[in-house]
């Protein structure tokens, strides 16, 4: 729909913004004039650097210097950490017994998956179960073959 004066119709393209709404950006530190030399920061001094040295405080002393230098060596990183499943809870999970692999306890949701599982001996069993895991305590061993179930390691 046009206007009585027989204008174009206006479209996306022909919008631009007012004059004098996009000011130029200026550009600091080039030439002489005003925002040139020392680009409006004055001269020295720490404000008119580009930032204080990482770490530093003010003059305090700083962080990385009040903590002592630590001694030794850690072997932590490399341990083997298991996921613990006690024999109670195997017997709440399975109470008709029969075959008991990481992937059922997984499903069962006792461990998170991909990883080592362990299985200690607190509590009793009495169904009859085969147990696989990646490890087991000899507590675990006992009451499980006293059950009459069988221990497989992975």
């Amino acid at each position: 729909m046009t206007d009585s004066n027989n204008a174009a119709p206006l479209k996306i393209h022909d919008l631009r913004p007012a004059p004098g709404a996009n000011r130029p950006k200026i550009r600091k530190g080039r030439g002489e004039a005003s925002k040139g030399k020392t680009a409006g920061r004055g001269t020295k001094g720490s404000h008119a650097r580009t930032s204080v040295p990482l770490g530093f405080e003010g003059g305090q002393v700083p962080l990385q210097r009040r903590l002592p230098k630590l001694k030794g060596f850690s072997n932590a990183l490399f341990k083997t950490t298991y996921q613990v499943v006690n024999l109670d809870r195997i017997g709440e999970l399975f109470p008709e017994g029969g075959e008991v692999t990481v992937e059922a306890l997984v499903a069962k949701g006792a461990v998170r998956k991909n990883q080592l599982v362990k299985v200690l001996g607190t509590g009793d069993i009495s169904v009859a179960v085969n147990v696989t895991a990646h490890a087991f305590s000899s507590a675990a061993k006992e009451k499980i073959a006293a059950a009459g179930g069988s221990v497989t390691e992975l």
